[in-house]
C-alpha cells in the first residue's frame, strides 16, 4: 500500500523527497523512498531520478539494509557514466562520497568474497584518480578493511593517517573515532581518550557521532577511573542510538557497559526497549556486534543466578534469560564464523570471545536516579529491605506460631506481619491440617484473623473499599468462631474504612465530615452494645472512636471539632494507662499531638511529641519511634526549622532500620526529608530521598503515589540541570508495562511526558521534543475539564514549532492556546508564547518576517490589556514592559532601528529607575544595553549611546549592581574603539 500520494510532477516529487528526509530512518522512510524512485522514473528528466536514488540509498544505509545500498549505487554510477552532465558539483560530490558507503556495506556482508571487497576498493581508487581527487579517503577505506579482516594495520594506518584530508574525507568526528580505536586496540586507553576528547565534548559531530565514539569510550573511561564521565556519557550516548537499526552495535556496547557495572537490571530494561533490533537489523556485521553485547549481558544475569527471569528476545515466543542466551550465542557464533571464513582469519571470533571473557569492571555504579537490582525486576519482587533488619524468626510449631501471631498483633509489633505471612502460606496449602488445640481456637477463627490482617494492610494503602469488605467478611467469620469481641472490632474497622471512602457530593469536605460524624456515632453505639470486651479490644475500639473524630477535624478544620477529639483521646489515654496497654498509650499521645498540629498550635504539638519521645525511649514500644520522629520532623517543618526537621527525620530513618522494611513507613520519611533538604538548599540530597520514596511506593504496589513522587523527582532533576538523568528516569518509568499500556491515570502520564519533552528541549533534541509536545497538545485538546493545562501545553508547543521554523503550525498551536485561554486564562504563558514566536520569526526571517511578527506582538498586546483589566499580576516582569522590550528586539532583527529604539525607550520608561532588586536591575540593564547597541552601532549615533551607557553604569554602580554593569561597560568600550 502506498504511504503517500503519488507525485504528479517534479515539484511534487521534490516536496515529497524533502518531507521524507525529515522522517526518522526506518521502514516507513525506506518504503516511501522506494515509492518515490518509482514515481521519479515516470518523468523524462534524469535529475529527479538521481535525487530519488540518492534518498533511497541513504534510507538503506541508515536503515541497516546493506544488501540494497550497492544496488542503488550501481544505478547512480551508470547514470553518471552515461550522462555526466546531469550531475552538478553537489551531486558529483555526493556520488564520490558514497563510494565509501558501498565499501562499508560490502564489508558488512559475509557472503561477499574478500576479493570482491578489494576489487571495489580498486574501483574507488581508479575513479578518484581519474577525477583528479585526493586518495586519502581511499586509504581510509583500506585501513578499515585491514582492521575488519584482522591484518596488521600499522602500515595501513600510516598510509591513511599521515595524508592530508580532502573534501571527500570522512568527517572530523568519524576520523577522530578511527584514530582513537587504533590506540584502543593497541591497549593505550589514555591516548585513545585524549584523541576522543573533541568528540566526547561535543565539539565535533555528525550523523553517527558522538554516539559511536561514546559507546566505545565507556569501558576505557571506567578502566582509567573516570566513572562519573562514563555514567554521564552512557546516559547521553544511549539516547543517541536506541532503537536505531543502523546503530545496533552501539546499543550492544551500552548493554555490555551495564553488565560490567552491576547494572544488569537496567541492561534488561534497555534490551526490552531495543527488542525490535532482533528482527530489524539486516546488516550481519551490525547484528553480530549487537548480539555479542546482548550475550555479555545475559551471561552476567545467568551467572548471578537469574537465568529463569523473563527476557525480551526474538518475536513469536517468550524467552527466559537462559533460553535467549543460548539462542543468541548460536546465532552470533555462526555470524563470527562466517566473517572469519570469508576473511581467512579468526579475528571476529577472537574479538567476540574477548568481550565475553571480560570480567566486571565495577561491582556497582549508580547509573540512573532509579537504580534497581535483578531482585527488583523479578516477577512479584518482594519489598527490598536493604536498610532494615529482617523480621524475627517465626516459630516452627503451628500452635505456637498462631498464638505468637495473635500476641504480636495485639501489641502492634512489626514482627506480627512475618507470622501472618507464614500462616497464610500454610493455610492455603492443600494438605493443611488445623491443630486440635483449645488455646488456638477453630480454623474459622484463624481465617478471620488472616482476613483482618489483610484488611488492615489494604487500609494502610488507602484501599478503603477493599479494607471495609475484608473486615466485614472477617467479622462474619469471627461470629461463626464464637468470638463476638473480635467480630465487633472488625465491624468497627469496616465502619471507619467505609467513612474514609471519597465523597461523591459536590461539597466533598462537608459530606465527608458528616460521614465521619455518623461513623463515630455508630462506633460509640457498637462499643456500648458489645459486652465482655478484653482491655486490648476495648482500647482498640476507643482508638477507632478517637481516630474518626481526628479525621473529621482534619477534613473540616472546624474549631468546634477540636474539643471532641481531645475528649476521646483523653478517654483512650486514661483507659490504656489503667490497663497498661502500652501501644494505645503511645497512640493516644500521638493523636493528641496531631490534634494540636491540625488545630494550628504547633508549639503545643511539639511539647506533646517531646513527652511522647521521652516515654518511648524509656518504656517503648520502640517500633513507634520512627513514626513519632517523623511527625516531629513535620512539625519542625511547619515551624520553619528545616535543620531540626532534617535531624528528626534522619533519626527516624535510622530507627526504622531496626524493624522489617515493610512494617515501617519509610516512604513518608524519605518524602519529608526531601522537603527538608530543599529548605536547606540541598537539592541533590532531596533528589535522592524523592527517588527512594518513589521506589518504595512502587515496590509496595502504591503505583500512583510512586509515579507522582517520580514526577517530582524528574522536575527537580531538570531544574538542577541534570537533563540526561531526568530523561533516563522518565524513559524508565514510561517503559513500565502499565504506563506503556496507558493503564495509569492519563493526566499523570501526560505530566511525565511533558517533563520529558521539556528535558529533551533542554538537552537540545528539538526534533524529539517538538514531536512529543505536538502529541501532547493534540491529546490535551480533549481535556474539557482542564482547558488551562491545554493552553499551557499548546503555548509551549507553538514556541518549539517556531524554533523549528514551522511558523504556520506554530501559529495554529498558538491559536489553540488562545482558545483554551478564553475558558481558563493563562495570561503570562500565552503572552510569553506570542512574544517569543514574534522574536523567533523576526530573528529567522528578518524583514520578511516582520509583518507576521508584529501581528503576534499585537495579539500579545491584547492579552496584556485583558490581564490589566482582570488585575492580573505576572510572577516575572510585567507583561507591558516585556512587550515593549520585544517590540524593540523584533524591529532590530528586521532592520527597523528607529522603531526598535522607540520601543526600547518605552520599555525603560515602564520599568522606571532601577532599585535594590537584583532581577529588576538586570532587566533594566539589558534594556539599556540593547538600546545602546541599536543607537550606537546600527543607527551610528555613538555619542548619545555612550551618554546612555555611562549614565546607566554610574546608576547601577551606586546601587551595588556591579555585575549588571559588565555588558554595558563592554559595549561602551567597543563604541569608543570604533570612534
Amino acid at each position: 500500500m502506498p504511504t503517500a500520494p503519488h507525485p504528479q510532477n517534479t515539484d511534487e516529487l521534490y516536496q515529497a523527497l524533502q518531507e521524507n528526509d525529515r522522517r526518522p530512518y526506518g521502514r516507513t522512510r525506506t518504503v516511501t523512498a522506494e515509492e518515490l524512485v518509482d514515481a521519479a522514473e515516470q518523468f523524462a528528466e534524469p535529475v529527479p531520478l538521481v535525487h530519488a536514488l540518492l534518498e533511497l540509498q541513504e534510507a538503506y544505509t541508515y536503515g541497516s539494509e546493506p544488501r540494497k545500498s550497492p544496488v542503488v549505487f550501481a544505478r547512480l554510477l551508470t547514470l553518471f557514466d552515461e550522462q555526466p552532465d546531469v550531475f552538478d558539483e553537489r551531486l558529483r560530490h555526493m556520488l564520490f562520497w558514497r563510494f565509501k558507503w558501498v565499501a562499508n556495506a560490502l564489508r558488512a556482508l559475509p557472503e561477499i568474497p574478500l576479493a570482491s571487497l578489494r576489487q571495489w576498493q580498486q574501483e574507488m581508487r581508479d575513479r578518484y584518480e581519474k577525477a583528479g581527487l585526493g586518495l586519502q579517503p581511499y586509504y581510509g577505506q583500506a585501513y578499515q578493511l585491514a582492521v575488519h579482516v584482522g591484518e596488521d594495520t600499522t602500515l595501513a594506518y600510516e598510509l591513511w593517517a599521515s595524508r592530508t584530508r580532502t573534501r571527500l574525507s570522512d568527517c572530523e568526528a568519524c576520523e577522530t573515532c578511527e584514530r582513537a580505536l587504533y590506540h584502543l586496540t593497541a591497549g593505550d586507553d589514555e591516548r585513545a581518550l585524549r584523541a576522543w576528547e573533541p568528540v566526547l565534548a561535543g565539539k565535533e559531530s555528525c550523523q553517527e557521532e558522538p554516539a559511536r565514539s561514546v559507546s566505545y569510550a565507556l569501558l576505557p573511561l571506567l578502566r582509567t577511573g573516570r566513572t562519573d564521565r562514563a555514567r554521564e556519557l552512557h546516559l547521553a550516548g544511549y539516547r543517541g542510538c536506541r532503537r536505531n537499526p543502523s546503530m545496533a552495535q552501539e546499543v550492544g556496547r551500552h548493554l555490555e557497559f551495564c553488565a560490567l557495572t552491576g547494572n544488569e537490571a537496567r541492561g534488561l530494561e534497555l534490551l526490552a526497549e531495543n527488542r525490535s533490533l532482533f528482527d530489524e537489523v539486516d546488516s550481519p556485521l551490525d547484528l553480530l556486534g549487537f548480539l555479542t553485547g546482548v550475550e555479555v549481558l545475559l551471561q552476567r544475569v545467568e551467572l548471578l543466578g537469574h537465568g529463569e527471569l523473563p527476557a525480551p528476545g526474538y518475536a513469536g515466543r517468550t524467552w527466559t534469560v537462559a533460553g535467549l542466551r543460548a539462542e543468541v550465542r548460536g546465532r552470533a557464533d555462526d555470524l563470527a564464523a562466517r566473517f572469519d571464513a570469508r576473511n581467512g582469519t579468526t579475528a571476529h571470533t577472537d574479538r567476540r570471545r574477548a568481550r565475553l571473557d571480560r570480567a566486571p569492571l565495577l561491582e556497582s555504579l549508580e547509573l540512573t536516579l532509579r537504580p534497581r537490582s535483578l531482585d527488583d525486576v523479578a516477577p512479584a519482587a518482594p519489598v527490598a529491605a536493604t536498610a532494615a533488619r529482617t523480621a524475627a524468626a517465626v516459630p516452627e510449631s503451628l500452635p505456637e506460631l498462631i498464638l505468637r501471631a495473635r500476641t504480636l498483633d495485639e501489641q502492634g509489633h512489626p514482627d506480627a506481619h512475618a507470622c501472618w505471612a507464614r500462616l497464610r502460606t500454610l493455610v492455603a496449602a492443600r494438605d493443611y491440617t488445623h491443630p486440635d488445640d483449645p488455646a488456638v481456637g477453630p480454623l474459622v477463627q484463624l481465617r478471620a484473623d488472616l482476613l483482618a490482617e489483610e484488611a488492615n494492610r489494604a487500609g494502610e494503602k488507602d484501599e478503603f473499599a477493599d479494607s471495609a469488605a475484608l473486615h466485614e467478611e472477617a467479622a462474619a467469620l469471627y461470629d461463626d468462631a464464637g468470638v463476638p469481641g473480635h467480630a465487633a472490632l472488625a465491624r468497627a474497622c469496616a465502619l471507619l474504612a467505609t467513612a474514609e471512602l471519597p465523597a461523591e457530593d459536590a461539597d466533598e469536605a462537608s459530606a465527608k465530615a458528616a460521614t465521619l460524624t455518623a461513623a463515630h456515632a455508630s462506633l460509640v453505639r457498637l462499643h456500648e452494645e458489645t459486652p465482655g470486651l478484653t482491655p486490648y479490644l476495648e482500647a482498640r475500639l476507643l482508638r477507632l472512636r478517637a481516630t474518626a473524630l481526628a479525621l473529621r477535624l482534619q477534613t473540616s478544620r472546624s474549631e468546634e471539632h477540636i474539643a471532641p477529639v481531645f475528649a476521646e483521646v483523653d478517654l483512650l489515654h486514661a483507659f490504656a494507662t489503667r490497663h497498661d496497654v502500652a501501644g494505645q498509650i503511645s497512640g493516644a499521645l500521638l493523636l493528641r499531638a496531631s490534634t494540636y498540629a491540625i488545630s494550628g498550635d504547633l508549639p503545643a504539638a511539639v511539647t506533646e511529641i517531646d513527652a511522647l519521645l521521652d516515654r518511648l525511649k524509656a518504656q517503648g514500644p520502640a517500633w513507634h519511634l520512627p513514626r513519632t520522629l517523623g511527625l516531629r520532623g513535620r512539625l519542625q517543618l511547619g515551624l520553619q526549622d528545616a535543620q531540626a526537621a532534617h535531624a528528626d527525620l534522619t533519626e527516624g530513618l535510622r530507627r526504622a532500620a531496626d524493624w522489617p522494611a515493610d512494617t515501617v513507613d519509610t516512604t513518608r520519611l524519605h518524602g519529608d526529608l526531601a522537603e527538608a533538604c530543599m529548605h536547606l538548599g540541598r537539592p541533590d540530597e532531596a533528589l535522592r530521598h524523592l527517588t527512594r520514596s518513589a521506589e518504595l511506593d512502587l515496590r509496595r504496589g502504591s503505583r500512583t503515589d510512586a509515579f507522582c513522587a517520580y514526577s517530582n523527582a524528574a522536575r527537580l532533576s531538570l531544574d538542577l540541570g541534570r537533563v540526561e538523568d531526568c530523561i533516563a528516569l522518565l524513559d524508565s518509568l514510561l517503559a513500565e508495562p502499565d504506563a506503556a499500556a496507558g493503564e495509569l491515570d492519563d493526566r499523570l502520564l501526560a505530566q511525565l511526558r511533558l517533563t520529558r519533552a521539556r528535558a529533551l528541549h533542554a538537552g537540545e533534541d528539538l526534533k524529539a521534543a517538538t514531536a512529543e509536545f505536538v502529541a501532547l497538545a493534540a491529546e490535551s485538546a480533549g481535556w474539557d475539564d482542564d482547558p488551562g493545562s491545554h493552553a499551557m501545553i499548546a503555548a509551549e508547543t507553538a514556541v518549539l514549532l517556531g524554533e523549528s521554523g514551522e511558523f504556520g503550525r506554530a501559529r495554529e498551536a498558538a491559536d489553540q492556546a488562545r482558545a483554551a485561554h478564553a475558558r481558563a486564562p493563562r495570561y503570562e504563558q500565552l503572552s510569553n508564547c506570542l512574544r517569543e514566536l514574534a522574536r523567533l520569526q523576526a530573528q529567522q526571517q528578518g524583514a520578511d518576517g516582520l509583518p507576521d511578527a508584529l501581528a503576534l506582538l499585537a495579539d500579545a498586546g491584547r492579552i496584556a490589556d485583558e490581564a490589566r483589566a482582570a488585575d492580573f499580576e505576572a510572577r516575572g516582569r510585567s507583561l507591558d514592559t516585556a512587550l515593549a522590550y520585544e517590540y524593540g528586539r523584533v524591529n532590530a532583527y528586521a532592520g527597523e532601528y528607529e522603531d526598535a529604539l522607540t520601543a526600547l525607550d518605552k520599555a525603560l520608561a515602564l520599568l522606571g529607575d532601577p532599585g535594590p532588586d537584583e532581577d529588576r536591575a538586570e532587566e533594566w540593564a539589558e534594556c539599556v544595553r540593547l538600546a545602546g547597541a541599536v543607537e550606537g552601532i546600527y543607527l551610528e549615533r555613538p555619542a548619545p549611546a555612550l551618554t546612555r551607557l555611562d549614565a546607566a553604569v554610574s546608576r547601577l554602580t551606586a546601587l551595588g549592581h556591579t555585575e549588571e554593569t559588565e555588558p554595558l561597560t563592554s559595549l561602551a568600550a567597543r563604541l569608543r574603539d570604533e570612534e
